[in-house]
């Protein structure tokens, strides 16, 4: 096992369950995955994975101790990168932050444009993602994120918080009462989502007419004039196509918006940056992701 690049390809497959997962996992096509892991086998002389229906990769005894090996290595490599990374006061480079869907298709870019026109030496990767991806593994340097890091290696400041309401197409008409109503909603198989959960329990499944699992999709059907749907405020309110239905946000489906890096990067002069203009920005923004400021 003296290649790394063989620990994380079994690393890879061993987290995503799967030969294609593990192989998008590490940016290689499928074939290549199958044949540098057949190779690594023939090597070691030893299976590393049992080959389930479905195409499900299961670990054996001897693929689990070299997973857990090289997820150690990954944990110490990332580290030194931390701790290297951290000393880096130059404004140039690169930076990688991530953040939601709806977030980067509205406030964000405006910052990133803020952020750019002050330091054109930093190249901003953006990855949209509703994930929450790892900081600790550098899968990000920063996160946009709507809940409170708790993590304890991790350091972020609260922006604002992020109220939701219910938007409709002009056409519409006014929205007394959301009963009878025809609404937008997530696919079934999403969980874990405040405002599809609420829409569950408060509108009866035949008024969701048009389902997506995909909150920017939902807006456009929005703004089509298929049904109302339930938004975060900066999203609806800038839209005019769109007018905010009801007696106000729900109460309910409030959030917070953070901003978070790893502990060991905050004195980063890139990630210090990016905190004072784009955070700041985002902070002049409060009233309008608190609901209370429309357009």
């Amino acid at each position: 096992m003296e290649n790394w690049n063989d620990l994380k390809l079994v690393l890879a497959i061993a987290r995503a369950g799967t030969l294609g997962g593990g192989a998008t996992a590490l940016g290689v096509n499928h074939s290549t995955a199958f044949r540098r892991l057949n190779t690594l086998e023939e090597k070691l002389g030893v299976r590393l994975f049992e080959r389930l229906p479905g195409g499900v990769y299961q670990t054996t005894t001897e693929g689990e101790r070299v997973a857990t090996t090289a997820e150690r290595v990954e944990t110490e490599a990332d580290a030194l990168s931390r701790e290297v990374g951290g000393r880096d006061q130059r404004l140039t480079g690169a930076l990688r932050v991530t953040s939601s869907e709806t977030l980067a298709y509205s406030v964000l870019t405006e910052q990133l444009a803020r952020f750019r026109e002050a330091h054109p030496g930093i190249v901003v990767e953006l990855v949209v993602d509703n994930r929450v991806l790892s900081l600790s593994r550098r899968e990000a340097d920063i996160a946009l994120r709507v809940t409170r890091p708790k993590e304890p290696d991790l350091f972020g400041r609260k922006l604002a918080d992020i109220a939701w309401a219910i938007y409709g197409a002009p056409s519409l008409g006014p929205l007394d009462d959301i009963a009878g109503r025809d609404f937008i909603g997530w696919g079934a198989e999403v969980t874990g989502i405040a405002a599809a959960d609420w829409l569950g329990e408060t509108i009866e499944p035949r008024h969701i007419v048009y389902r997506a699992n995909s909150l920017i999709n939902q807006f456009t059907a929005a703004k089509a004039g298929i049904g109302y749907a339930v938004l975060p405020c900066y999203l609806g309110d800038i839209e005019p196509g769109l007018v905010r239905a009801g007696a106000g946000p729900v109460i309910e489906l409030t959030r917070e918006l953070w901003i978070v890096t790893h502990a060991d990067l905050k004195k980063t002069a890139r990630v210090r940056a990016f905190f004072d203009i784009v955070g700041d920005g985002l902070v002049a923004q409060s009233s309008l992701f608190s609901g209370h400021r429309t357009a």
